[in-house]
């Protein structure tokens, strides 16, 4: 999974074709939790570029995103924002997956 660097490269990356981003952070536990399935959900949702975002290094892409619960997921094609599944509740693979495959 591409690791976010920048605000810019947020604004390029979404622009273009399937995105969505992983929100996260290294100290959380839900965020560990869905570590291990993650390459799998890349692989069978592989239309989709995954892009991971750290919530600490981007704190204020998240507050202008209403990201305040992680891990957190933003999907997007060409620009425009078409789902989002944001708690701050842990996430399941198949709720991932049903996520996915709503987009």
């Amino acid at each position: 999974m591409k690791t976010l660097q920048s605000v810019e490269q947020f604004e390029t990356i979404k622009a273009q074709g399937k995105t969505v981003f992983v929100f996260s952070a290294g100290w959380c536990p839900d965020c560990r939790f869905i570590e291990p399935f993650m390459p799998a959900l890349e692989t069978k949702f592989n239309d989709f570029e995954f892009v991971l975002v750290d919530r600490d290094q981007f704190i204020d892409l998240c507050i202008e995103l209403d990201i305040f619960g992680i891990p957190s997921f933003i999907a997007y094609k060409d620009g425009q924002e078409t789902g989002r599944f944001v708690s701050k509740d842990r996430k399941t693979q198949q709720e991932i997956e049903e996520f996915l495959l709503a987009q």
